[in-house]
């Protein structure tokens, strides 16, 4: 019989038949069954396409275990909870009376020193140097006064300020006919600004999950601002190691001309660019690591302990 290593039990992929008996869940899925006590389960996480009976449903409620809905990339979809079950409020309370300054802290530099990583990995091997007179300095400079600021206005300019020079200096590293000059806003006229969006999204449906699952509220950032900011303040720092290594590595592999069409508005990318994009994220995103992460987020806010970032 297995158990649930995490505070959560996930149904991934598509198939499987959910069965539940008085005192235990049973996942019949390729051949595979896994059983799990329900009282081992504080909530069920069905992601993608599977088979569930009305009754599985009532169980898990009248044992007051939540049932949140996925679809197979992450977006969430909706939730059953049990009546008068109000322990989102009691997150959601903690995240409104964090001390926000220092989790933003944390997230900016934490988010930098990974740039600092991949900026350094990518010029490994170069007969050209990618970073300018200045530049280097410049950004561990800036690492170092994060520290020191005091408002959050001032992190959060210095954190876009050096997002920027970090997009602008990887351009670099890319050839000039795609047109890849820095990160553009929402609508992509080139196609590793296409690629760069479609790797994020990827990266931000694996950390919805587990920011749901521990009913941590999505749109309460502590950096960022905004509907998601919660889980861009997660993902920021793996960024760089798991969606930009894999564009990159596309990048570096060669896109076709014909692999891409640029209309007036935006790039459309072929379908077989695109799956080998897919392929590439599935194979840097680190599930594991970025469920750690909202635990040790969730851990720092019922505790009003340090936070740290994994990366």
């Amino acid at each position: 019989m297995n158990t649930p290593d995490l505070p959560w039990v996930a149904v991934t992929g598509f198939g499987a038949h959910i069965k539940a008996t008085p005192i235990r869940l049973v996942v019949q899925q390729k051949g595979r069954i896994d059983e799990y006590p329900l009282r081992r389960i504080p909530h069920l996480l069905i992601i993608g396409g599977h088979t569930i009976h009305s009754s599985v449903i009532t169980t898990l409620i009248r044992n007051g275990i939540p049932i949140s809905f996925f679809e197979a990339d992450g977006t969430p979809t909706g939730v059953i909870r049990p009546y008068g079950d109000t322990r989102e409020n009691g997150m959601r309370s903690l995240q409104v009376n964090a001390p926000k300054h220092r989790y933003a802290v944390a997230i900016a530099r934490g988010t930098l020193r990974s740039r600092l990583l991949a900026l350094q990995r990518l010029e490994e091997g170069r007969e050209t140097p990618l970073l300018y007179e200045g530049e280097l300095a410049f950004l561990h400079k800036a690492y170092d006064e994060m520290e020191y600021l005091i408002k959050l206005d001032e992190i959060r300019r210095l954190h876009r300020l050096v997002s920027d020079m970090y997009y602008e200096i990887i351009a670099r590293a890319t050839p000039p006919e795609l047109g890849f000059r820095r990160r553009t806003p929402r609508v992509r006229q080139d196609p590793v600004n296409a690629l760069l969006s479609i790797s994020y999204a990827m990266l931000y449906g694996s950390c919805m999950v587990p920011v749901l699952a521990s009913r941590l509220d999505p749109d309460l950032g502590l950096l960022n601002e905004g509907p998601g900011s919660l889980v861009h303040d997660i993902i920021d720092p793996f960024r760089a190691g798991m969606a930009d290594a894999a564009v990159l590595n596309v990048v570096a592999g060669g896109i076709a001309g014909d692999e891409y069409e640029m209309s007036a508005e935006r790039c459309i990318l072929t379908d077989d660019l695109v799956r080998r994009l897919q392929a590439g994220v599935k194979a840097t995103i680190q599930p594991q690591r970025l469920q750690e992460q909202v635990q040790v987020l969730s851990d720092a806010l019922h505790n009003n302990g340090t936070f740290t970032v994994l990366c």
